[in-house]
């Protein structure tokens, strides 16, 4: 059965009073401030919480989530949340997390999306272009889409790398973050770790 609204607020109820009953300055330690590792980016999805499958709690993951996990140069929130990551919180780590059976990506390949959502994935559309000889040799059409999300993910984490607060935080301490591909296979709750070693590209 659906969740009705009044049912979420009900969940929280019991949710902090399950986490008073284990520790009970778990909120006053919360309220004081946050101080995560790990930078996620992710796409919109409603199933992809990555808290739930990592088993993080609230205060380790910094996040910012859109259509397809895109790195967009164009997007001032985007960069916003990137900002304040690296030269605000510190963070060590920065992900890039896809997922198999992503409605952006196919809908990308196959040019089914318009308006604002078209114009959004619309740099999946050129990563298909570019790999076309390697997808077109992929017969089963579940496994392309698969093969282009991983493509994409790479193609963001190589985005990430020619950002300049990227750049700027690399090149005072080449070892003070890492980025990271992710993808999570939905039907089995199992992330992937993508090769991602790009830094002597830039």
């Amino acid at each position: 059965m659906p969740y009705l609204y009044h049912q979420l607020i009900s969940n929280n109820k019991n949710w902090v009073a399950q986490k008073k009953q284990t520790d009970t300055t778990y909120f006053k330690r919360l309220s004081s401030g946050q101080k995560p590792l790990f930078l996620y980016i992710g796409c919109s999805d409603s199933r992809m919480p990555l808290d739930t499958f990592t088993q993080t709690e609230p205060g380790e993951l910094f996040v910012h989530r859109n259509i397809a996990n895109q790195v967009s140069i164009t997007d001032l929130n985007f960069l916003s949340v990137l900002d304040y990551a690296v030269n605000y919180l510190h963070v060590k780590h920065i992900i890039v997390c896809g997922h198999y059976g992503c409605a952006g990506v196919s809908e990308a390949y196959q040019g089914q999306a318009t308006g604002l959502v078209g114009n959004w994935i619309s740099p999946i559309s050129e990563i298909a272009s570019a790999y076309k000889d390697e997808l077109d040799q992929i017969d089963d059409m579940q496994e392309r889409m698969n093969r282009l999300s991983e493509l994409n993910v790479l193609e963001q984490v190589r985005k990430l790398f020619k950002i300049n607060i990227i750049q700027q935080v690399l090149a005072e301490n080449q070892t003070s973050i890492e980025l990271h591909g992710w993808i999570l296979d939905l039907s089995s709750g199992l992330i992937k770790e993508l090769e991602t070693d790009l830094k002597h590209e830039f």
